[in-house]
């Protein structure tokens, strides 16, 4: 390829049309929905094999800790994480990730929630793009379509067999439409994944859209770092204008071109796209986990820990999580979002997290809750501390199931082991770490007139939430 890649992955979003799984503060990107690593891991394993330079992540604040510790489990603790003190969609994210990489970088920009099967043939389609991109033309990836779907926008080329010059960009079509493009073979699906040189890009996106491109440059330049996270300076971001990449920059530059990929692409963006990707019985159903279908076709069931029973159903999405349960026709997922919406509005929790809560420590399941009571069972990494702390309104009892707790409480410090508790009064600073080796499984039981969250009074932190 004679220029080493620098993946630029795009893992915003909330992916609020695959809820109950996915929520705010744990979205599809950070999901195992289709295996045993999460998509964004996933978008990391399709580039094994190729010379690549560390990745540079853009992401929502936060979620930076999720960010941080997929990469360190991927092997990737010297990634850049570009943290977005707001979403001004793609074309402002790509311009912050351009200048972190430097401007002689060669950009494969991905998005971390997309699904491609077939490895080797993404590779070789990256390979042909360099071609073009050290060219200096901004190279997008065209799939070929498989069959006529409305819920892709569409590039008409020259070719869909070569690389070609892009004639235009559409929107998402109609079922008609989408079969009059289908049959005249000339338009791909959009992937929204680009490859070109970052001077490139910045050049055009200055000609186009210079207000932009001077937004991200002030916002990058006064920009603060800490471990692998860099925040760009939040004012001058979120004075940015909002605009993708195919609006301000694709659609304009006569340095267009597409390079063809046949790799098994799908942009996972709801439950009837996953049913159509993943592996189906003799009657054409999904199912995960605990699932007991009788006389029913064509669904997707996720039983979640539960068994679920179905009888006699078609065409039925079923998605059971610890806090919710979807129940949704298959035609009908995507409005799947105005359910979360209404959530929203109601100011209900559900939108936001999972009774399963990951802290950048582990994590807390909320197993049961009254009105003046909650039992949480925490799990905390080897070696990692919560802040020290106090509450003003609850008073705390912990008992450790497994592995070794250094709990702080006032002046007094101790190892609390298995089958031992202790007790933490309303108003007095306490810390909890874990020492171990192993992971450290404790049960907590909360006590006093106000539970929420946001009655934690933080004196030190070693991530920063102080």
């Amino acid at each position: 390829m004679g220029l080493r890649v620098t993946p630029v992955i795009m893992a915003g979003g909330t992916g609020s049309r695959l809820w109950p799984a996915s929520r705010q503060l744990m979205p599809k990107q950070f999901l195992s929905l289709l295996g045993e690593q999460s998509m964004l891991a996933e978008t990391l394993s399709r580039l094994e094999g190729m010379d690549c330079s560390d990745p540079v992540i853009i992401c929502n604040e936060e979620h930076r800790f999720l960010a941080a510790e997929t990469m360190r489990k991927c092997g990737q603790g010297n990634a850049r994480i570009i943290l977005e003190p707001v979403g001004r969609n793609t074309a402002p994210a790509i311009a912050l990730a351009a200048l972190a990489a430097g401007e002689d970088s060669l950009l494969l920009v991905l998005a971390a929630d997309h699904v491609i099967k077939d490895h080797d043939v993404f590779q070789c389609a990256v390979t042909a793009a360099a071609e073009s991109a050290k060219a200096n033309s901004l190279v997008a990836f065209g799939v070929v379509p498989r069959s006529a779907h409305t819920g892709y926008g569409y590039i008409k080329a020259e070719s869909i067999h070569k690389p070609s010059t892009i004639e235009r960009f559409v929107e998402k079509p109609d079922a008609e439409t989408a079969a009059s493009y289908l049959a005249s073979g000339e338009y791909f699906w959009n992937s929204g994944m680009f490859m070109f040189r970052a001077q490139a890009y910045l050049e055009e996106l200055g000609r186009y859209r210079p207000e932009i491109l001077e937004s991200c440059r002030m916002a990058m330049a006064d920009a603060s770092k800490e471990m692998c996270f860099i925040r760009p300076e939040a004012d001058t971001f979120s004075a940015c204008a909002e605009d993708s990449i195919d609006y301000a920059v694709m659609e304009n530059t006569d340095k267009a071109v597409v390079v063809p990929m046949d790799a098994q692409w799908s942009d996972v963006g709801c439950w009837a796209s996953i049913w159509e990707i993943s592996e189906k019985d003799d009657r054409g159903n999904v199912v995960r986990g605990d699932v007991i279908g009788w006389n029913s076709r064509n669904c997707y069931v996720d039983a979640g820990e539960r068994l679920v029973a179905t009888v006699g159903l078609e065409n039925i999405v079923i998605v059971q999580s610890k806090d919710a349960l979807l129940v949704a026709h298959r035609d009908s997922v995507q409005d799947i979002k105005k359910v979360v919406t209404h959530l929203q509005d109601k100011g209900r929790s559900e939108y936001l997290h999972d009774r399963e809560v990951y802290r950048p420590w582990g994590k807390y399941d909320s197993i049961d809750f009254g009105e003046r009571d909650q039992v949480k069972r925490i799990t905390v990494n080897p070696g990692a501390k919560l802040s020290v702390q106090m509450h003003h309104h609850r008073a705390e009892h912990w008992i450790v199931v497994s592995g070794t707790a250094r709990v702080t409480v006032g002046d007094r410090v101790s190892l609390i082991s298995e089958n031992e508790s202790t007790y933490i009064p309303i108003g007095v600073v306490h810390c909890l770490e874990n020492p171990g080796q192993i992971p450290l499984e404790m049960i907590e039981v909360q006590t006093g007139s106000y539970l929420g969250e946001d009655d934690i009074v933080r004196f030190e932190d070693q991530y920063g939430r102080t």
